[in-house]
């Protein structure tokens, strides 16, 4: 790895994990299914005229825009809108990692190892504890609906893995012009303050930069340059530097939008973390100690 190639993942890293932070003031100026909505609207255009179409069945990509879209990003913008904190979300939605291992089992009939199981153990165990928090920051609610945002992840990425080698940035971008439509009549229809008309009077550039940063650094550049990586160096080498992203979202949002980290929030996080390092990692390190040969004396 070169210096230009970590200095770049550590971009991404940080634009997803102050991704947030954004999001938290978006949803102060316009409800979550439109962000939502809108999101994904200035995301697919105008760069899908110029991406070619992923080579892969359009039921993947109508697929993955559904799950991830419409379903996975609309609970999380939700269950942020409802009460849990951009520093707790970004940390809660971690989880997706151990959805995917577990609809793997299932959808695909994948083997999980002890050091998974045990992974998904400890980081349970962590997000169990949020509900203990009583600051204010984290509401059963929307604690739940982050969780279920998580679950529909796992269930995007099984998605994206049947549909096989496809250029990433290609088949986000294509798979983002099917949300907005149905999420921006579902806004019109359950959301009172998702009024296009009167939109200009209530947004400011506060609000026009969140859905601006959440279509083109978050989705365009950050996916771009994310496959780019991933196609150029080992998935091994780069996918663990993931585990920075619910850091960066936790120091954001303590900076950005005051939030406290109390001794439960902060045990939480230890446990959420050595979860997501357990099943990294942990594979590696039993494969590392049943090749040591016991020393005979």
């Amino acid at each position: 790895m070169s210096v230009g190639q970590f200095f770049a993942i550590l971009l991404v890293v940080t634009i997803w994990g102050a991704n947030f932070t954004v999001i938290k003031l978006g949803l102060g100026e316009m409800p979550p299914i439109l962000l939502s909505s809108l999101r994904f609207a200035f995301a697919a255009l105008p760069a899908v005229f110029f991406l070619p179409r992923p080579k892969c069945h359009w039921k993947y990509v109508v697929g993955f825009g559904v799950v991830l879209g419409c379903i996975k990003f609309s609970l999380l913008f939700l269950g942020m809108d409802l009460g849990l904190s951009a520093g707790i979300s970004s940390l809660v939605l971690q989880l997706q990692a151990f959805f995917t291992l577990l609809l793997g089992i299932f959808l695909l009939g994948e083997k999980v190892g002890p050091h998974r199981v045990a992974a998904m153990a400890v980081a349970f165990m962590g997000v169990g504890l949020l509900l203990f928090v009583s600051d204010g920051s984290i509401t059963a609610t929307g604690l739940v609906l982050v969780i279920a945002a998580a679950a529909a992840w796992g269930l995007a990425n099984i998605i994206m893995k049947k549909a096989g080698s496809v250029q990433m940035l290609s088949f986000v971008v294509w798979a983002s012009l099917v949300p907005p439509i149905p999420l921006f009549i579902l806004s019109m229809i359950t959301e009172e303050r998702a009024n296009l008309a009167m939109l200009p009077d209530q947004i400011s550039w506060i609000g026009i930069g969140a859905i601006l940063y959440l279509a083109y650094p978050v989705t365009l550049l950050g996916f771009a340059i994310w496959g780019r990586l991933l196609s150029t160096l080992p998935v091994g080498l780069v996918a663990p530097f993931t585990l920075l992203v619910p850091i960066v979202g936790m120091a954001t949002s303590a900076l950005v939008l005051d939030e406290d980290f109390g001794p439960i929030k902060i045990i939480a996080a230890l446990l959420v973390m050595a979860g997501l390092l357990i099943n990294v990692f942990g594979g590696k390190l039993m494969k590392l100690f049943s090749r040591r040969k016991p020393v005979i004396s």
